[in-house]
């Protein structure tokens, strides 16, 4: 009897870890089916003078004054097989109370030729949060179609991490109040890392990271991002910045300004 039990145990025991070292094959390949699928697949667009992750639907770049005259026809004519310019982030504002040279023109053109537009504040850490998020308020006139306002974080200067902190809250808080919206955050993921992960995680993430053929090198969600700094669009004499959206064009759509 011992004998039959022992075996009988032994037979189970057996089972049991084949059991066990199946699912974790199972689990093994699927997570590896999944990163397979998720991981960004990058082609070449020699039109837009780069590799383009084509496992994201909708593509953007962001301009400022360092773009010069732009040819917003052009930048909505230009479509290479599925790849077309779906929207655009604008530099609106720096600091207390500069506002970029070409911000008013590429607003309104933008608008004109139906490419979706996003007005960004290039934050300066040493000044107030206030001002400068009344600096773009009295600026930038959303409307509905339009994406939410965007706050440029890359740079601490000479202030504390904790003064950063309360500068950007500030910014954040001033222009959620005015518009209603909830303001997008845009930094590079180190950055974010250092200075700013942990406070403003509940805000939707624009994020900057390059050079990696892989998602960007961020734990936390991200709404956008900046995947290249060296593309070339048609209607734009200078390098240009690219970007996409994680979702598909009903999550876009429900990001827009209301």
């Amino acid at each position: 009897m011992h004998r039959i039990i022992t075996t009988v145990a032994k037979k189970t025991t057996t089972s049991s870890l084949s059991i066990l070292l199946f699912v974790l094959a199972m689990i093994i390949v699927a997570t590896a089916i999944f990163y397979y699928i998720s991981k960004p697949k990058f082609v070449r667009y020699p039109a837009f003078g780069i590799d383009i992750p084509v496992n994201y639907s909708i593509h953007g770049i962001d301009v400022s004054h360092h773009q010069m005259n732009i040819d917003w026809e052009d930048v909505k004519a230009m479509q290479i097989k599925n790849i077309a310019i779906s929207f655009c982030f604008i530099k609106a504002t720096e600091g207390v109370e500069d506002e970029d040279d070409k911000f008013s023109y590429n607003w309104r053109a933008a608008r004109k030729f139906t490419v979706t537009r996003g007005a960004y504040h290039f934050f300066n850490a040493s000044k107030s949060g206030k001002a400068q998020a009344v600096n773009f308020i009295q600026t930038v006139r959303l409307k509905p179609g339009d994406l939410p306002p965007v706050l440029d974080v890359e740079s601490i200067g000479v202030v504390t991490k904790a003064d950063l902190q309360k500068r950007v809250a500030e910014w954040l808080n001033l222009v959620q109040g005015y518009y209603g919206v909830k303001p997008i955050i845009y930094t590079n993921a180190d950055f974010y890392k250092q200075y700013l992960e942990g406070k403003f995680d509940d805000y939707p993430l624009w994020v900057a990271h390059y050079f990696v053929k892989d998602k960007p090198r961020i734990k936390r969600e991200w709404t956008f991002w900046q995947h290249n700094e060296a593309g070339r669009v048609n209607g734009i004499n200078a390098y240009v910045d690219f970007n996409v959206f994680n979702g598909d064009s009903t999550d876009f759509k429900n990001l827009l300004i209301k």
